[in-house]
């Protein structure tokens, strides 16, 4: 049986009355065209059945792929889980995607030798990384300094010619810090994001957790201690941001001698697990021990109490993201970005008992 013969882009210029350029400029959307003539090409594809032109050549034509990477810094799993991160990649595929560019998620490298990622050989046209390891052998900045793709790096520090999205989350943490001590606490201990990929829930010395954390925002939160002038009692790695692990490191933290009377948690998440290690110990939060965040996140399964964080806007950061591709697509040298933190004081916090 013979196969029907697919239309071409000829065949609607031929139905059209019009020229191939001019039936190619109506897809592409570049060039000026009447209304009139736009109409007429799009009716003769509806008459023909003709569904567009090829993908596969249009790339080839464009040397375009119409795909963005974002790698990812931790597992998927575990990322995704995290409503903020839910709230930036909203804004950053929604715009890609109005911007007629798709989305391939990418595990971030771990640089060990041979290893041959997905980065190294997916073809795109730029790439967002979610976090960069402040160290200067950050592997996925070395594949992409190779390949020379468009780079747009989110709290970190970016190579030369990539866009960046950055908070200042230093000064924020070490308003949360003061605000503790400012209420009289003394005994003043962390809750961090995970130090690499694979994180391990485990309580470290603050020269260990420097030493061995890879991001940015760790070590910037990290040092928000030193800003405020309080030494931290404990330090806890926790091996994901989720509320699960935050109620496993609150328990290490919380076996600590002397016991913490503040935490200060570097997620809403990791202190709503806080909170609820507290409580299966006994303990009434703010009164015995007071919990801040940072995010800004609606955690309503610990109502009435409302967590005193932080506040940033993911979806602007989204936003903000797909805005730097754009820019970088056309050949400008976008300027950083810097969002804005609003500290949002709740009921998490009070001074210690006695």
């Amino acid at each position: 049986m013979a196969r029907t013969r697919r239309p071409t882009m000829a065949d609607v210029a031929a139905r059209a009355g019009v020229s191939l350029s001019t039936v190619s400029l109506t897809y592409s959307g570049a060039g000026p065209l009447t209304a009139e003539t736009r109409a007429k090409v799009e009716r003769a594809a509806a008459e023909l059945d003709y569904a567009g032109p090829s993908p596969h050549a249009r790339a080839l034509r464009s040397g375009r792929t119409g795909v963005v990477g974002v790698v990812i810094h931790e597992r998927l799993q575990l990322s995704f889980r995290d409503p903020l991160m839910l709230r930036i990649m909203d804004g950053l595929v929604g715009d890609l995607g109005q911007m007629g560019l798709g989305v391939l998620l990418i595990p971030t490298p771990t640089g060990e030798p041979g290893e041959r990622s997905l980065l190294d050989t997916a073809a795109m046209d730029a790439v967002v990384l979610l976090r960069v390891r402040d160290h200067d052998d950050e592997p996925a900045l070395d594949i992409l300094r190779r390949r020379g793709l468009p780079t747009v790096v989110v709290e970190g520090e970016p190579p030369a010619g990539a866009g960046v999205v950055l908070i200042d989350d230093r000064t924020a943490t070490a308003e949360l810090i003061r605000h503790l001590r400012d209420l009289g606490h003394e005994r003043i201990g962390t809750i961090t994001l995970p130090a690499g990929v694979d994180g391990t829930t485990r309580e470290l010395t603050l020269d260990e957790a420097f030493a061995q954390t890879a991001w940015t925002p760790v070590h910037h939160r990290l040092r928000a201690f030193e800003d405020a002038g309080v030494a931290p009692c404990v330090v806890v790695e926790a091996r994901a941001s989720t509320v699960g692990e935050g109620l496993a490191a609150a328990q290490i933290a919380l076996g600590h001698e002397p016991r913490p009377t503040a935490l200060v948690c570097q997620s809403d998440l990791l202190a709503g697990g806080a909170v609820l290690a507290a409580r299966e110990r006994g303990l009434e939060v703010p009164a015995d021990l007071s919990v801040t965040g940072f995010d800004g996140l609606d955690l309503p399964w610990i109502a009435p109490l409302e967590i005193t964080t932080q506040l940033q806007d993911g979806e602007a950061k989204g936003h903000a993201l797909a805005a730097l591709v754009k820019a970088l697509l056309a050949g400008e040298a976008p300027e950083p970005v810097t969002l804005p933190l609003t500290f949002r004081p709740g009921t998490s916090t009070a001074p210690p008992r006695g």
